[in-house]
C-alpha cells in the first residue's frame, strides 16, 4: 500500500515537549501560550489533558527555554510523529490502522495546523518507516 491510499501526504519526526501546569485555574494555558509566542515561536499544535499541556514547536530547546523563564516545569521530551494528512473522511483511520498493523503502541496524539496529526508511539522509528513505506 503506498503513501498515497493512507491518507498520508507527508511524515517525519518532531518533538512533543510536556509541561506540568500547576494549578488547573484560569490562565494557565495563555502562560504558557504567551512564553512561547515571547520567544517567537509559532504553537504548531498542543493539547492539554488533566494538567498536563503537550507542545510542538520548530524550536523544541527554544519552547523549553521559554516556558522554563516563565516559570513552567517542562517535565519530558519525546520524540513524535508529524504527519501531514489528506484533509477528507477516513485519513487518521488510515493513518492508525497502518501503524496497527505496523504493531505500533500509540501513547497520545493531537491534532496541529495545517491537517496534521501528532503521534506519540513506543517506537518513532518504527511508526515512520510504517507511513512512509
Amino acid at each position: 500500500m503506498s503513501a498515497e491510499t493512507t491518507g498520508v501526504l507527508g511524515a517525519r519526526l518532531g518533538t512533543d515537549l510536556s509541561v506540568e501546569l500547576q494549578q488547573n485555574r484560569p490562565g494557565m494555558l495563555a502562560r504558557a501560550a504567551e512564553a512561547i509566542a515571547s520567544g517567537g515561536l509559532n504553537l504548531e499544535g498542543f493539547a492539554e489533558v488533566d494538567g498536563t499541556l503537550h507542545v510542538l514547536t520548530a524550536d523544541p530547546r527554544s519552547a523549553r527555554h521559554a516556558l522554563e523563564a516563565a516559570g513552567l516545569r517542562v517535565s519530558g521530551e519525546r520524540d513524535v510523529l508529524v504527519v501531514r494528512v489528506e484533509d477528507r473522511s477516513g485519513a487518521a483511520a488510515e493513518v492508525f490502522g497502518r501503524l496497527a498493523g505496523a504493531g505500533v503502541n500509540v501513547r497520545h496524539t493531537y491534532v496541529a495546523s495545517g491537517h496534521r496529526i501528532v503521534i506519540a508511539a513506543d517506537e518513532p522509528g518504527k511508526a515512520l518507516g510504517a507511513l512512509q513505506a
